[in-house]
């Protein structure tokens, strides 16, 4: 019986990719920068780089960001630097915080309790979720910065489960990634739930669920309890 879901934060709630690329356009311009799709593909790559890193352990949150700048101007900027390109374009980025459009529902339609649990920063993520008017809706929001730990290391997940005070085999987790979140929570106990928004054609592990949409979310859980 599923009690309660865990839930990724961005890419999965928040559209963080949308509205990333609506603030870069506008970063990208107003630094004198070329607001090309290989501009945009640069910064991709500087950001999976630094979040994979502080996934691992190897960087604090704000490092993190810092690495994100230096691996797109590709030089290394110091901190007074980098930290002044970050807040005018995290500026713009706030401005462009959108919810993706099947959220709502998706929470409304669940009686289950609910938690977040993200490889993020504690502060960030709850300024986020409050923008988007999400925040009243989990009652535990756990994320790498204060966990000292972070997905796809079970202990995160099982930081979550006694955060609600269950058992894994009892608590659902939805997330965009399907090895940080998905199989790495399958892999912990829990019941791993990929949300591929994209429709993918990668094959679902075992013992992994897939689902296109967050409107598929109420009718896979309530398979999965019956």
């Amino acid at each position: 019986m599923i009690e309660a879901v865990l839930w990724d934060v961005d890419d999965t709630l928040f559209d963080f990719s949308g509205s990333d690329r609506r603030a870069l356009s506008q970063h990208f311009q107003a630094e004198g920068l070329s607001a090309s799709a290989t501009s945009f593909e640069r910064w991709q790559r500087a950001t999976e780089a630094a979040y994979g890193r502080l996934a691992a352990g190897e960087l604090t949150y704000e490092e993190c960001q810092r690495q994100r700048v230096s691996g797109f101007l590709g030089r290394t900027p110091d901190d007074v630097e980098a930290d002044a390109w970050l807040r005018r374009y995290t500026a713009l980025f706030e401005h462009a915080w959108t919810a993706f459009p099947d959220v709502t529902a998706a929470l409304a339609a669940l009686p289950h309790r609910h938690g977040i649990l993200s490889n993020s920063s504690t502060t960030h993520q709850e300024r986020r979720l409050t923008a988007l008017g999400l925040r009243h809706h989990f009652e535990v929001l756990l994320c790498s910065d204060r966990l000292a730990r972070a997905k796809p290391d079970p202990s995160a997940f099982l930081a979550g489960c006694g955060s609600l005070g269950l058992p894994p085999e009892a608590v659902a987790y939805v997330g965009d990634q399907l090895d940080t979140d998905a199989v790495a929570a399958r892999d912990a106990g829990l019941v791993g739930i990929w949300l591929d928004r994209a429709r993918s054609t990668v094959p679902v592990p075992v013992g992994v669920h897939r689902i296109p949409s967050l409107a598929d979310l109420p009718r896979l859980l309530a398979s999965l309890s019956g």
